[in-house]
């Protein structure tokens, strides 16, 4: 392709060059003409005009070396600000391959023109206790022409993990103390819109990020008004998902500037790439969580001189994920259970674990900010038109994905609390508040999506990150 791109190059060049001398032999002719005083005046302009257009070439040259200087200290300069329509025009016009700015501005979609996106993790499905076997799946020729036939699918889930990867990647050194909530995620969000190429609901972000604090373990954004600052002693867990045409990717990390939560850290992570690697095509749900379990309560982690086991809070879970619906059914428990459920050929999975240092069980707190759309609801008649009004807004920016009051702000709507309240009344809408552990306790979650292949099983939102 480079190739290609440079012989079109030269002869663009060429062809410049002979249409540069033709003008300048028809303007010599012109500047004859005008011989009077009046026109010998024009003539000379017209000279250095000409004189211009002849070093436009390496003019033209200069400003595109100038142009990569300033490329190249963007990338030194986080704050620096890109224009990635302008940033992609030239790289194509000079045949370039077009790389990622700092901050992200470009979309995933443009990096990889060919629509051939990075592949997540590959592991092989587990054998089961019970005789049933994910062996040889990778070399089953019949397994193998499903994967091809789902590859659009796979296509379509990489985009969104590409996208997810460079928006965390920058937003994990971005991220400091002394910033409040809002400014974080309203720049995440920023970030993410334009890696995802946000389109509709075609392409766009799944759900509000997340960014709880310390014994809040989930579902905590800020709304507006809300002037909270990330503290040096804070534990923040960032999550936040992105989706094209439906296929979400829910992937979740912890924060911390102190190193004495890096045991409870490590706990978590552990244990999430446990629940990972126990994951496969037959696996029943209760085995996961059993080995979840086993693995976050092996490790203890000391603070301000007390030693805590890490243990698993044992009523928020992992769950499945389908088109346009990030909980679809089937629950996977970070605890030892009973449930039997079977993990299905073809399914997407959010693999999360969550560790405290408190009880272990959340209940309901704090203003509400996330809410959904109720997947199953039919039609409700609304008697106010106000509420009629914003499920309307709903409906054409949201669906049936999550959102949360700054993204219902964003959009111009006023005075809205009242309607939004009357749809979850009428159980159109489901309200998703803060879920926190008991006040003194830190709580860390890390997660990622998994796709079970006919062949293999994928860690779509893998990174060198986590």
């Amino acid at each position: 392709m480079m190739m290609i791109m440079e012989s079109h190059e030269s002869q663009h060049e060429h062809d410049n060059e002979i249409e540069l001398k033709d003008d300048i032999a028809d303007n010599e002719d012109t500047v004859k003409e005008e011989t009077s005083a009046e026109g010998k005046s024009t003539a000379a302009k017209k000279k250095r005009k000409r004189k211009k257009k002849a070093n436009k070439g390496e003019l033209g040259e200069a400003a595109t070396n100038a142009t990569d200087a300033i490329n190249d200290l963007q990338l030194d300069n986080p704050n620096a600000k890109v224009n990635p329509s302008s940033a992609s025009s030239k790289a194509k016009k000079k045949g370039k391959e077009l790389k990622q700015t700092c901050p992200p501005s470009i979309a995933i979609k443009d990096l990889f023109p060919d629509g051939n996106y990075p592949e997540g993790e590959i592991q092989e499905h587990p054998t089961t206790h019970d005789g049933r076997t994910g062996k040889d799946r990778m070399s089953n020729e019949e397994k193998k022409a499903i994967d091809r036939m789902n590859e659009d699918i796979y296509k379509e889930a990489r985009l969104a993990a590409e996208a997810h990867r460079h928006t965390r990647q920058y937003m994990k050194e971005y991220i400091k103390p002394g910033m409040t909530m809002i400014e974080i995620c309203e720049t995440l969000e920023a970030i993410s819109r334009k890696t995802i190429g946000e389109s509709g609901l075609e392409a766009g972000l799944a759900f509000p990020t997340g960014c709880s604090l310390n014994h809040c373990a989930a579902h905590y954004t800020p709304n507006a008004g809300d002037t909270t600052v990330l503290q040096y002693d804070d534990v923040c867990k960032i999550d936040f998902g992105t989706h094209i045409n439906g296929r979400i990717i829910d992937c979740a990390f912890t924060l911390t500037f102190n190193e004495k939560y890096d045991e409870l850290l490590k706990a978590v992570k552990d244990a999430t790439n446990t629940g990972i690697k126990a994951a496969g095509i037959d696996v029943p749900l209760c085995e996961v969580g059993e080995q979840i379990q086993e693995v976050m309560e092996s490790y203890e982690v000391e603070l301000n001189g007390k030693t805590y086991q890490v243990k698993p809070i044992r009523n928020l879970n992992g769950h499945s994920i389908s088109p346009y619906q990030i909980h679809s059914g089937k629950t996977v428990p970070i605890v030892k259970g009973h449930d039997a459920t079977r993990m299905e050929e073809m399914e997407f999975y959010a693999i999360e674990t969550f560790g405290s240092t408190g009880k272990a069980y959340v209940n309901e707190d704090m203003d509400c900010s996330h809410y959904m759309k109720n997947f199953d609801v039919g039609h409700v008649p609304l008697r106010l038109a106000k509420s009629k009004q914003l499920l309307n807004v709903i409906n054409k920016n949201f669906g049936t994905l999550a959102f949360c009051r700054r993204w219902l702000d964003r959009l111009g709507q006023e005075k809205y609390l009242l309607a939004l309240k009357s749809l979850v009344d009428n159980n159109v809408i489901d309200a998703y508040p803060p879920l926190c552990d008991i006040k003194g306790s830190y709580t860390a979650q890390y997660e990622h999506t998994i796709l079970l292949r006919p062949t293999c099983k994928e860690v779509i939102s893998r990174g060198n990150d986590y």
